[in-house]
């Protein structure tokens, strides 16, 4: 994949589970580098990058994140029940971390090199099964994109996102998923594996 743009400093915000590009994200917001980095991305309008840990926690001493992850973009501001700040984001462009460094107070900031989006290629015959466990899952699942199924329904880099989000994959799965830069093979590794979650 090619990078669109110069590299851009960004802060990362390293989670134990995957971003896809028009996934969506709710964060609870409690450590001081992360409400820096909120500010930050308030007052800038700019985004912030997710990424897979590879070694660390989400708390605590600043996490070794993975070199490709999805560009972040703060939609909602909300207080929660237990006082502290929520935010919700929506996954944009994937990049790839060219160099990352972290600040004194542990949040972790990366140059980024922005990937182009995967073009829009409709799905196969040979995957509509897919299609309808896409279906059936946002019915029993209701994620907030449930409504936009019947719309995106052809478009396979979007029917493949959504399926690594409801399918019980591990993380390095979807790590791997995220980082497939064809549609038409992420459906064709997830069609492979669908035996495994297949009720006896």
């Amino acid at each position: 994949m090619a990078a669109t743009t110069p590299a851009l400093d960004l802060p990362l915000f390293p989670l134990s589970n995957v971003l896809f590009p028009g996934g969506h994200l709710q964060l609870r917001i409690f450590e001081p580098r992360y409400i820096d980095l909120v500010r930050e991305c308030a007052r800038t309008g700019r985004g912030f990058g997710v990424c897979l840990i590879l070694e660390g926690r989400e708390a605590g001493q600043p996490a070794i994140p993975a070199a490709v992850g999805t560009l972040a973009t703060i939609t909602d501001f909300h207080t929660r029940d237990d006082g502290l700040l929520g935010i919700v984001a929506e996954g944009g462009q994937r990049f790839r971390v060219t160099r990352t460094r972290v600040r004194s107070d542990g949040q972790v900031r990366g140059d980024i090199a922005p990937w182009l989006p995967e073009e829009t290629i409709g799905v196969p015959a040979e995957f509509g099964l897919l299609t309808t466990i896409l279906e059936r899952l946002a019915e029993q699942m209701t994620p907030p994109w449930r409504s936009d199924v019947a719309a995106r329904a052809d478009d396979a880099s979007w029917v493949g996102f959504r399926l690594c989000e409801l399918l019980p994959l591990d993380p390095n799965e979807c790590q791997h998923m995220l980082e497939l830069d064809d549609p038409l093979q992420r459906l064709a590794e997830l069609r492979d594996i669908l035996p495994r979650f297949q009720r006896a």
